[in-house]
């Protein structure tokens, strides 16, 4: 396992952890996390629908799709950011 990986999953395992303990202290956690899971989804979503227009995209794989399950639409949000700022 490269060094990169290994940086990239304790940062996974940081965010997740997180978003547990902040849902943790909701009065519903399951509906906030499914929520949260599905706002980011649907903005991943709609993020490549409208990629044709906008002419930014954010390819599907397990990282994008963990970040927006897991941070929801900031988490798409900041990969939009990010995309601009280093692909231009």
């Amino acid at each position: 396992m490269s060094v990169v990986s290994l940086c990239a999953a304790v940062f996974a395992a940081v965010c997740l952890v997180c978003v547990c303990a902040v849902l943790a202290r909701s009065k519903r956690p399951w509906r906030g996390a499914l929520l949260s899971a599905a706002g980011g989804v649907g903005a991943l979503g709609a993020v490549n629908l409208f990629a044709s227009y906008t002419g930014v995209g954010i390819a599907v794989n397990w990282c994008t799709s963990f970040a927006a399950v897991v941070l929801g639409a900031p988490g798409v949000v900041a990969m939009l950011i990010l995309r601009v700022l280093f692909l231009s």
